[in-house]
C-alpha cells in the first residue's frame, strides 16, 4: 500500500429544490483525510457532513472548488473514478440496505472485484476479505443470505466488500447508528485495527461526537454546510472552542465535566443561510448574554471557511476574542 491523501478544498455542493429556492448543502469545505488515520466528521443531520463523504468519493459533483487525489484534482468521467473508487471505498449507512437480499455472502464481497475486472483468485480475495472483517470461518458465510446475519455480521459483510478491493481509505457513514452498543464497540475496534495493520485511512461520519472522542485522530464539526471547528481529538474534546461543539459535547454520557446543553431554535436550514454566524440563531452563549461584546458580529459579520491545518481552530467571533484576550494577557 503507497498511502494517499485525499483533500476538499472549498467544496461546495447546491441543490436547486422544487420552486426555485437553492438548498446550499455545503458551503467552502476544507478537509484533508490521509492513510494511516482516523478523522470524525460531526454533526447534526442537515450539517452537510454526508454531502461532504458523498463528493469526497466522487458521488457527487461539486458546485464550486474541487477534491484532491495526491495533490492531483479528482476528475468526474467514469475513467477517472474507476482507479479511484478502488483506493477510495465508502460504507454505507444501512448494512440492511445497502446488500442486495437476493445475493449471497460471497457475491455481495466478490461484487467489487468483478465491476473492476481485477484478475485475481476471487475465491482467496473474498475469504480474506471476510477475515479481515473479523468474518471466521469465512467459508462458512460464503452461501448465506443478509436475512441470516446478525446486524454486526450486516455491517462486517459491507466492510469485508471494501477490503476486498485492498483501498487506502474508507468513507465510512454512520458505522455503527443503527447497531446495538456492544456491537458498536466491536465495529470500532475493527476500524482501529485495520488502521493499525493496514495502514487505511478512515474517515467516519457521525453525529456522536462521543464515538469520535474514542476513534478518531482528528475530529471536523460540522454545522449548516461549513466546518466551524477542527483540531486533534483530544484537543476538541479536552477544550472545545465553538458553541455548537460545546453544545455536542455536554450531550455525550462520557463526559461529565459539562452541563447539557439543549439546542433551541430550528434545525439547520440549507435554503436560509443566516447573516453572520451561521449558528447565532441556536447559539447558547447569545442566548446568555455570554457574548455580549461580539453579538453584533455574531449576527452580522461572515466568518472566514476554516482553512486545512493540522492545528486547533474554530469560526467564531466569541471564540476569536476569548484567544485574543488570552494572547495579550499572556503578552
Amino acid at each position: 500500500m503507497t498511502g494517499l491523501t485525499l483533500e476538499a478544498r472549498d467544496l461546495a455542493v447546491a441543490f436547486l429544490l422544487r420552486g426555485g429556492e437553492v438548498a446550499t448543502a455545503l458551503d467552502g469545505a476544507d478537509l484533508t483525510v490521509r492513510s494511516g488515520e482516523i478523522v470524525a466528521l460531526v454533526g447534526e443531520s442537515g450539517s452537510g457532513k454526508t454531502t461532504l463523504a458523498r463528493a469526497l468519493v466522487g458521488l457527487q459533483p461539486p458546485s464550486r472548488g474541487e477534491v484532491l487525489v495526491d495533490g492531483v484534482s479528482l476528475g468526474y468521467r467514469t475513467r477517472d473514478l474507476k482507479p479511484f473508487r478502488r483506493r477510495v471505498q465508502m460504507i454505507l449507512q444501512d448494512p440492511a440496505g445497502a446488500l442486495n437480499p437476493r445475493h449471497t455472502v460471497y457475491d455481495s464481497v466478490a461484487e467489487g472485484l468483478r465491476l473492476h475486472g481485477l484478475s485475481v483468485n476471487e475465491e482467496q480475495q473474498v475469504a480474506e476479505a471476510l477475515a479481515m472483517a473479523g468474518l471466521r470461518p469465512p467459508e462458512r458465510l460464503f452461501l448465506r443470505y443478509p436475512h441470516e446475519l446478525s446486524g454486526g455480521q450486516r455491517q462486517r459483510v459491507l466492510i469485508a466488500g471494501a477490503l476486498a478491493l485492498k483501498p487506502d481509505l474508507l468513507i465510512a457513514d454512520e458505522p455503527v447508528s443503527s447497531l446495538d452498543a456492544s456491537i458498536r464497540g466491536e465495529i470500532l475496534a475493527l476500524l482501529l485495527k485495520l488502521r493499525a495493520e493496514l495502514g487505511l485511512g478512515v474517515l467516519v461520519v457521525t453525529h456522536d461526537l462521543g464515538l469520535a472522542w474514542n476513534i478518531a485522530d482528528r475530529t471536523a464539526v460540522m454545522y449548516l454546510g461549513r466546518i466551524v471547528e477542527a483540531g486533534p481529538t483530544e484537543e476538541v474534546v479536552a477544550a472545545p472552542q465553538h458553541p455548537y461543539t460545546q453544545a455536542l459535547l455536554s450531550v455525550v454520557p462520557e463526559i461529565d465535566r459539562l452541563e447539557p446543553v439543549v439546542l433551541e431554535g430550528e434545525v439547520p436550514d440549507p435554503t436560509r443561510i443566516p447573516r453572520g454566524c451561521r449558528f447565532h440563531p441556536r447559539c447558547p452563549a447569545l442566548a446568555s448574554g455570554l457574548a455580549v461584546l461580539v453579538e453584533d458580529a455574531c449576527r452580522t459579520v461572515p466568518l472566514p471557511v476554516l482553512p486545512a491545518s493540522e492545528g486547533h481552530r474554530a469560526a467564531c467571533h466569541l471564540a476569536a476574542a476569548r484567544l485574543e484576550s488570552e494572547e495579550w494577557s499572556h503578552g
